[in-house]
Formats: C-alpha cells, structure tokens, sequence
C-alpha cells in the first residue's frame, strides 16, 4: 500500500474530526493489509530527523502500542503478531531503534528507548536479541560518543530492566550494566542529564543486582555513587537517588547496616532542608524501613527471634532523633490540604511514617512525643495546635493500651471540645483522631473501652453537631461515628449503650448524605457506609423497629433516583453512584432483618417492592450500580429463599447480563456470587434455570478476555449448583469435569514466589475443592457411581496439596472436606483407592493437631467417613 506516512501521523493528529478520521482509518487499513510493512514504515519515520517531531512523536507511539497493552488477552497476541514477523524486517526495524537513540530530537531518542524495551520484554526471555544489551554498553564505552546519546541509552537500559525480569539476564550482562548505570551516575560525569537518567535506570536495575549486593566490594561503590547523588546539584538527580534508596531499605534490608549512619545524616538534611520533592523521598526511605521491621516483628517466632532475615531495629536505634525530625514536619502544613484529597505533603508524610514508626517500636514513641503534643496543643498558632492534634493521632496504634489509655482518657475531654475550634484544619485533624481512638481504644467485647456510659452522651452530641461542619469536617466526623458504632458489635450488655442514640445518629447521617455543598460525592458516600456500619452493628432486638422505619425511607430514595433526569453523562455517573449507595444500605438492612426468625417477617413484607426497585435500578445500566443492586439481591434470594423464585423470570436476563460482563468483570464476579445465592436458596427449582447459566458459566471459563479473579468463584458456583440439582447435575459432569481437572493441573505450575499468584492459587485450589464437594454431596444418595472415573484424579490433586507446605488454612480446611465427601459418596467403593495413599493419614493427622476447632472438626468427620467405609467393606 504506497501511502505518505506522514502525511497520514500529522493528519491524525488534525484539529478537524473528519481529517482525523478518514487519517485513523488510512492507518489501521495499512496495518491490516501489511503489518510488517506498516511497522517498519513507523521505524523509519521515527528514526528519520528530516521529519517533522509531530509525526515521528506519533509514530513511535504507535509503534509501542503495537507491541504492549494493558489487557494481558490483547497483549498476547500483540507478542505472537510481533513473533511472526520475519526475522529479517523485525532485524531492520530494531536497527532503527537502536540508531534513533542518537537522534538530536529528545522526544525522539526518548520513544525509541521505550520501543526497544517493549521489543525486548518479548524477545529476551525467548533468548532472542542477545546483542541488545552489548550494543546498548558500546554507547557507554566507546570514546566520543555525545551525552545525548548515553542519556537515551541509560534510559533504555532501565526501561529493559523494568519491562523484564531478573532471571532474563546472564551475571556478567547484569555485572555490565550495573558498572554503565554506575559510571553514569558518578561524580565526575559532566552531565546532569546523563547522571539523571543513570540513577533513575539504577532504580529499576536494583532487582537485577542481588549478586552484587550481596559483595561487599561492589555494594559499597554503589552505595557511595547513591549517596553521592543524594547530594548533587541538580534537584531531580536528588530526588531519583532517594528514590534508589527507598528501593533499596526495601530490597536489601539485612545489608544496610554500615550505610544507616551517613544515611541518616544525609536524610535529616534533605528533610529539614531540602526541596519538598527530595523531601518527601527522604521520609518515604524511613517509612520503607518501618514497613521492613513491622514484618519482620509479624513473622518472628516470639521466644526464638527466629527470622529468616536479620532484624537490625534500625528505627529503635534511630528513636531519639528520628522522632524529633518527624515531628518538625508536623508543622509544614498546606493551607489546602483539607479540600484536597490528592494533596501530599511534608507534613502528611511526616505524619504517616510517624504512625509506622509507632507500629514499628510501640511503648518507646510515647514518651518522645506527647512532650510535642503538650508543648503545642494551646498555642495561638493554628499551626502548632493542628500538628500536636496529628501527632497525638498518629501513635495511637502500636502502643500497649496500657501506656495509651491514661493520655486518652485525659485528652479525649478536650478533643472534644477542639471540634469546636475556631480553625477548620485543626477540627479536621480532631475528627480523623478520635476516630483513631474509637477505632483503636473502644473494645468493648475485649473489656476495655475510653468510652463510657458517663460519657457517650457528650460523644455522641459533639458527633452529630460537628456533621454540620464543613464537608471535609464531616467526612472525618463519619468515620469517628463508624468506629464508635463499629466497638459495640459483639459487646454484649455495652452494645445497648448505643441504642438511645441510633434514631438521632441515622436521621443525622442520612441529612449529612442529603448535604449539596460537597463538591464531590465523597461525603455522601462516607455518610452510607458510616450508616450501613451503625445498621450492621445495632443490636438487632432492641433496633429492629428503628431498622424497620428506615427500610421505607431508603426505598423512597432509591425509588426517586429512577426518575432523575438525565441530560449529560456527569448526571448518569452521579445517578448511579447514589443508587450504589442506596442498593449497598437495603443490602445491609436485608442481611440485618433476616438474620433473626423474629424480624424475618418484617423484611418478607417488603421484598416484593424491594426486587421491583432492584429491577428498575438495572434498568438505568450502570456498573457500579449493577455491582451493589446484584449483591443486594444475592443477600435478598438468602433471606427469601424458596419465595425468590418469582422473581426469577424477571430477574433472569440481568442475571445474564451480569455474566457476560467481561468488560467490568468485577460484575461479572459479583453475579457468579449470585447463582449461588440463587442455587442455595431455590435448591431444585433452579432446574429451568440451570442450562442458561451453566452454559455461561462454562462460557466464561473458556475465555481469554475474562478477568482470572472471576474463574475461581465459577468453580465453587458448580458445587452450589450441583448440590442444588442433585443428579440432575449429570448432563454437566462432561463438560465442568475436564475444566476442573485442567484447572487443577494448571495449581501446580502457578509461581508461587509472586504473592499475587499464590492467592490467587489458593483460591483456585479451595473453589476446585468446594466444586468436587458440591457435586459429590449431589450424587451421593442416587449418582455416586458417576464420579468413580474421577476419584482418582482428584486424590492425586488433594495429595500434591497436601505435599504443599507452606499451606493456606483454608485450602487444607477445604481438602480435608472433598476427602470426607468422597468417602461418604462412594462408600466401600474408595478402598481400593485409598489402599495405597500414605499422605491421607499424615494430612488428617496433622489436621487433628491444629488449633484451629473447625479444622480439627473437619478432619474428625473426614476420619469417620473413611472408618466407615472401609468397615462395611471388612
């Protein structure tokens, strides 16, 4: 296709929609017709300085979207449409690349570096493009070459670094490209761009330098070339060493030792002096410190200080003067920090590590900063009351109640009255702290609680008063009241404490979500989940005719929003974030209402006109919406049970609709939720329902394009299905058994070193389990016979679990279970199988030492079963 590609890139870029589109087309028809071809016409644009930047600046966009995006379904095939270019274009257009790194344009050289990374994400792991990183160091080595040039290379090479992993690259490449980013970074390098770009490539280099870490030689030049970028002229080149630091405390903890003076020192310079930018990185490495030790105190063996990694307790060495810096940042508040969320400051950094450093050391911080807050919470200066309010708050989690509660039970009489202090920065940071006491220090269920009988009273009032205050206020004023409400729950006599109040706290919230002076719906929100959480936690027989009052109410809300006018899409989106709300309110009041036979009654009489409003919601198509109007239905099929089946004809084609949501799959997940919710509540009357949802959920399974957190709940969805049907069930078995087993197999390749997919694996595992319980449990009293092909293929599953050390309690809970269901389904007929399987008795009787009761429960009932079947066989 002879087209002017350029012409094509800058007409595409038109202010004129209709040049712009006939442009886009031009392009993608290229594309389609000639990919090689197209490509390589986007390389030899980009690399060509005789063409206009607009052009070349599109081109290599282009290009890199050709070869990476977000999706991982539309990525993969971006790779194998690369793969099967021929080797000889592909070759051409790498050249390309490679040669624009020394372009003259910026915007140029700086494209071509992020190409090439995305060129060799896919072709180094593959051991293709062994050169890159060689070609890559002759720019760095050879004598001459301008700094232009090692600027983009540097880049490049941290870009690769980013986009592959560590295992891609030999010692010696790594050895390479540690020693260029290195001398890049170093102080005798005349350039500041090049050092810029050579600490920022160290950052994404770090992973990569484990081995050279871990030599003492070779970590103190690195770290001597960091610190000394800490210190450099150029504010950027500091920010990015700072950064390397923070990476590294997190990386190499156990190794930082000798560095954590001369780190200190420099960090308590930059933060008392620096740019807020270089700042903000030097708190962010004590924060990663923090973060470092509060794990390492999570995973020590208590008497043996066991761990697998050298606990320093850098922060309680650093305690006498670590503490005094933060505190100074305190005091370096934004004016408008208060409106806006997306604010991040001194202060507000100064303040969250503060709060680590108490997760990190307890008892120690206390006496170090109530000094502070003493010294600064009656000044005239709003500023010094607001940082002793923020200090206070902050080291209110980590320590003992023991040193805590007498400061709380002194102060807490006058943060009351502060909320009515004549600044509204100083109320807000009033708020957020007593909701850190009330979160922290109000456990009534645990028999101790600041609160008190004598005092609710005066809480409760200055609470509500204070929701009138400015919107910011008020935000932070739910979330005390969520926390307040949240203590009682589980409180026994205490829970009646709240009782008196819940009316007034509800009408107050619900007037606080009615407010129009918040500019945002932030407010609104707050103001529904606090109510949903004073709901939730009521003590359902002294409240269940306040709760009873409020269902109407909520429904005429919801009710009014169906009928909203809806001009532009701003109103679509603030629609449905409030019928979110109010959809996630009736969830709370069902699950409420049916938990106790008594009030049952109360919510049956309204289900019908609940499901009708439900159905006029997703009539309005909105997402959000359709995530909590599905959950509220799910928990209503629960409190209705067999009654919900009149809903179905209905319902059935939203329920469709949620199922084939691949786009928001978090929809698509919640409606999975729902089938089996449906299933236990309608047992054997969702026959006619069974083909439609099963060939979706089948459907779903098979998809590439699906979200994969999706696919775990469908598994356990098919237990709750088949346990409903029963034998009805069989006509599935063909087509969820080779899925199951497919899964199956694909649990024991799953990296289990990334934490990600270990969760994921995990559930993966339990939904498989729960799927075999589901239609074992099905077939045991008619079908059993069915699932004999099957029982060996799923013992040898339970058995790689069980050779699974470091095991998921709920995995080895949900194992133990299908052991037990497949010796109550088949009876006599498991011996043979069993015959030879050691790891049976080993997993239950590790199970029968755990302290878990209901794990201990489980495998008694699973040991039972297996008794009884081999002894109708003896």
């Amino acid at each position: 296709m002879a087209l002017d590609i350029t012409q094509f890139l800058l007409a595409a870029q038109s202010a004129d929609a209709k040049i712009r589109s006939e442009a886009e087309t031009g392009l993608g028809q290229f594309r389609e017709q000639n990919l090689p071809g197209f490509l390589l016409s986007l390389a030899v644009e980009l690399s060509n300085d005789g063409k206009p930047t607009e052009s070349r600046r599109l081109a290599g966009i282009v290009l890199k979207n050709s070869l990476d995006a977000k999706e991982s379904a539309r990525k993969e095939q971006l790779v194998q449409q690369w793969q099967a270019i021929d080797a000889q274009c592909k070759s051409q257009i790498k050249s390309l690349l490679l040669s624009t790194l020394g372009s003259s344009v910026r915007e140029a050289s700086h494209t071509a570096a992020q190409v090439i990374a995305k060129v060799a994400s896919i072709e180094i792991p593959q051991k293709q493009w062994p050169e890159l990183i060689g070609l890559l160091l002759v720019n760095m080595t050879k004598q001459g070459r301008p700094p232009s040039l090692k600027q983009s290379t540097l880049e490049t090479l941290g870009y690769v670094c980013e986009e592959i992993s560590h295992q891609d690259l030999v010692q010696d490449e790594v050895n390479s490209v540690l020693t260029a980013v290195v001398q890049g970074m170093n102080v005798e390098e005349q350039s500041p761009e090049v050092r810029l770009a050579a600490t920022r490539a160290l950052y994404n280099a770090l992973d990569f330098a484990q081995t050279n870490f871990g030599n003492e030689m070779e970590r103190n030049f690195i770290m001597k070339v960091v610190c000394e970028a800490a210190i450099a002229k150029e504010t950027e080149i500091r920010q990015a060493a700072y950064e390397c630091l923070v990476s590294i405390a997190s990386t190499y903890y156990e190794l930082l030792e000798p560095y954590m003076q001369a780190v200190f020192e420099l960090t308590a310079k930059a933060v008392r002096e620096d740019q807020e930018a270089v700042a903000l990185q030097a708190i962010e490495f004590w924060s990663s410190i923090c973060d470092e030790e509060i794990e390492l105190q999570d995973y020590e063996v208590p008497d043996s200080g066991d761990s697998s990694v050298q606990h320093s307790r850098f922060i309680e060495k650093a305690l006498p003067t670590l503490v005094p810096m933060l505190l100074e940042t305190l005091l370096k508040q934004d004016e408008e920090q208060d409106q806006d969320d997306d604010i991040w400051n001194l202060a507000m950094a100064g303040g969250t590590c503060l709060g680590l450093v108490a997760r990190t050391v307890g008892d120690a911080v206390v006496p170090l900063v109530m000094p502070f807050v003493e010294a600064n919470i009656l000044k005239p200066d709003w500023r010094s009351r607001e940082a002793a309010t923020y200090a206070f708050g902050s080291i209110l989690e980590g320590p003992s109640i023991e040193k805590l509660s007498p400061m709380v039970h002194a102060g807490l009489d006058f943060l009351l009255k502060a909320m009515k202090d004549e600044n509204s920065h100083v109320r807000d940071t009033t708020a957020w702290t007593l909701s850190r006491i009330f979160e922290f220090l109000h456990t009534p269920s645990s028999g101790f609680s600041v609160i008190s009988p004598a005092n609710l009273q005066q809480i409760v009032g200055v609470l509500l008063e204070s929701l009138k205050d400015a919107s910011h206020v008020a935000e932070k004023v739910c979330g005390a009241i969520y926390f307040l409400a949240q203590g009682y729950e589980d409180g026994g006599p205490s829970s009646s404490l709240l009782t008196p109040y819940i009316p007034e706290i509800i009408t107050s919230l619900i007037s606080t979500a009615d407010r129009t002076d918040s500019s945002d719906s932030k407010l609104r929100t707050n103001a529904y989940e606090t109510l949903n959480e004073v709901v939730r936690c009521s003590n359902l027989v002294e409240t269940s005719d306040i709760i009873a009052k409020l269902c109407p109410v909520i429904m005429a809300k919801l009710a009014q929003t169906v009928e909203l006018q809806i001009v532009s899409s701003d109103d679509r989106e603030k629609q449905g974030d409030l019928q979110a709300s109010l959809c996630g309110v009736l969830q709370v009041i069902i699950q409420k209402l049916s938990n106790a036979d008594e009030t049952k009654p109360i919510l049956l009489q309204v289900a019908d006109q609940i499901m009708m409003l439900f159905l006029k919601v997703f009539a309005c198509r909105s997402s959000t919406v359709h995530e909590e109007a599905m959950l509220a239905i799910g928990a209503l099929a629960y409190a209705t049970g067999q009654e919900f089946l009149k809903y179905m004809p209905e319902f059935y084609k939203y329920l469709e609709m949620g199922l084939q949501n691949f786009e928001e799959y978090q929809v698509c997940s919640i409606s999975v939720g729902v089938v089996g919710d449906i299933s236990r509540a309608l047992d054997d009357k969702i026959l006619p329902y069974c083909d439609g949802m099963m060939a979706l959920l089948l459907k779903d399974l098979s998809s590439g394009e699906l979200n994969r957190s999706v696919k775990p709940p469908i598994f356990s969805c098919f237990g709750d299905i088949a346990l409903a049907i029963g034998e009805h069930f069989e006509k599935y078995l063909q087509y969820a058994l080779p899925m199951m087993q497919g899964a199956s197999e694909l649990c024991a390749q799953l990296d289990n070193s990334d934490e990600e997919m270990l969760e994921y694996g995990n559930q993966l595992r339990r939904s498989i389990f729960e799927a075999y319980s589901g239609i074992l449990q099905g077939f045991k009293n008619s079908k059993a016979d069915l699932m004999l092909p099957h029982a060996p293929h799923l013992l040898q599953f339970i058995e790689l679990v069980a050779k699974d050390k470091p095991r998921d309690e709920s995995v080895t809970k949900a194992a133990v279970a299908v052991l037990g269901d497949l010796a109550d389904a088949l009876g006599p007929n498991i011996t043979t199988l069993f015959k030879d399987r050691v790891f049976c008795a080993e997993l239950l009787g590790e199970c029968l030492q755990s302290d878990d009761e209901q794990l201990k429960e489980t495998a008694t009932w699973t040991q039972g079963m297996i008794g009884r079947a081999f002894s109708v066989c003896g």
